[in-house]
């Protein structure tokens, strides 16, 4: 797996006003979530008082199982949004958008 490049994802995933080519939730994988989240959790351990020598692992030195573990938190998460996501369209779908409405007796 390539390197993930942090900045570019998480502008793409939190903000996709700012960026020309934002990115959906489908086009997300497992992988880059897990690892960025794994990132993430490293970065923010000394402000939640974690200071144990596993907190500065990279991504890369973290163990095998470990990754896995993150992976499938991750892919299991993804799936939930898309679900989600999918519920919400299909409820929209009965309803205009507004100023669309036909309206007559």
């Amino acid at each position: 797996m390539r390197p993930l490049n942090r900045s570019k994802l998480t502008r793409r995933l939190i903000d996709p006003e700012r960026d020309s080519n934002p990115m959906s939730i489908q086009e997300v994988s497992a992988e880059q979530l897990a690892e960025l989240f794994h990132h993430y959790h490293q970065a923010l351990g000394p402000d939640f008082g974690s200071e144990s020598k596993s907190n500065a692992e990279t991504w890369e030195q973290a163990p095998h199982q470990e990754k896995a573990r993150l992976v499938e938190a991750a892919r299991l998460a993804l799936l939930e949004l898309a679900a989600t996501e999918r519920e919400r369209e299909e409820s929209r779908r009965y309803f205009a958008k507004p100023g669309e409405a036909e309206w007559g007796c």
